[in-house]
């Protein structure tokens, strides 16, 4: 018995639920590309076998092996970042815990630092005495489980870094970004009264949300909020990161716009995705922000995959 669940294009949530039995359904055989991985029987419609939406999908309603995830967001964004992907997890029999960061979501003091960010998620899990926990962290957010993992890596399972910073020892997020970048957000900065930095809308649309429609593309533009900018100009102490042997798993979109495309001096993957030496690799298809709304499934079995043993 599969559950089987039909997805149509953006829609964000299932259109239909139902046990059904695999060979209830023979009669798509000719319209569809089928195949089976770990369990999951996965159905494109032809001739789209290359891409994840729309599609059909069979899966088992619990994963193989139940997890611990804590989930940390990136910039310009909060803990609802994560809604619909922590949703999926949940369903797939895993506990998720989405911690919160200061300068961000509620929180109206933008005068943070890396430091407090990192002692807030160390602080959360330790409070609640989280343990074998697959750390995840998206874009930004790669930074803080760098510095997350060198203050607990006895409660850390697995790492996983989703389209997500690595960072050298002893270097900043800011470095990471090429010159014109790096001068837009300083100017940015200096225009701010709270030194915050609020992406232009049109930097924006190309860049994080560029497979979303426009219409989408302001949605999300409309929830998020200027970036503290004192923590990405930090330089980060991470000789501890570098020493430990805590797995890691990188996951990457290969449409994300945010960091230079086939570039050997940045990106994303393999620029960053090498320094963290042995690792998984796990590809899918999105973009920055867009796939987070749009396709959480899918990324939710990508970050199962990376997590899991």
């Amino acid at each position: 018995m599969y559950l089987w669940e039909l997805w149509n294009g953006n829609v964000t949530t299932a259109c239909h639920w139902a046990y059904a039995d695999v060979s209830e359904h023979e009669g798509l055989s000719n319209m569809y590309h089928y195949y089976r991985q770990d369990g999951v029987r996965w159905a494109y419609p032809l001739p789209y076998a290359n891409v994840y939406s729309p599609y059909y999908r069979l899966l088992p309603r619990l994963s193989e092996q139940s997890l611990t995830f804590v989930l940390v967001h990136g910039a310009w964004a909060d803990t609802s970042f994560w809604d619909g992907i922590a949703a999926e997890l949940r369903q797939m029999g895993h506990t998720v815990y989405v911690p919160e960061y200061p300068g961000h979501g509620t929180d109206p003091n933008k005068n943070v630092t890396h430091a407090m960010l990192t002692k807030s998620i160390v602080d959360y899990m330790t409070a609640r005495d989280l343990q074998d926990v697959v750390l995840v962290g998206h874009s930004f957010g790669g930074t803080l489980v760098q510095t997350t993992a060198q203050q607990i890596p006895d409660r850390l399972k697995r790492l996983v870094f989703w389209n997500a910073f690595v960072l050298n020892d002893g270097e900043m997020v800011a470095d990471e970004f090429p010159p014109a970048s790096q001068a837009l957000f300083q100017q940015l900065r200096e225009h701010s009264p709270d030194d915050t930095i609020m992406l232009p809308f049109s930097v924006f649309r190309e860049t994080f949300v560029n497979l979303a429609s426009l219409g989408m593309a302001e949605y999300i533009y409309s929830q998020i909020s200027p970036e503290p900018a004192k923590p990405s100009y930090e330089k980060l102490d991470l000789k501890k990161f570098y020493t430990l042997a805590t797995p890691r798993s990188y996951i990457y979109l290969t449409e994300d716009n945010v960091m230079p495309q086939f570039n050997s001096q940045y990106g994303w993957h393999p620029h960053m995705s090498n320094r963290l030496g042995l690792f998984r690799y796990i590809e899918g298809t999105g973009d920055h922000m867009t796939t987070a709304k749009t396709n959480p499934a899918m990324l939710a079995h990508k970050i199962y995959e990376a997590g899991r043993d």
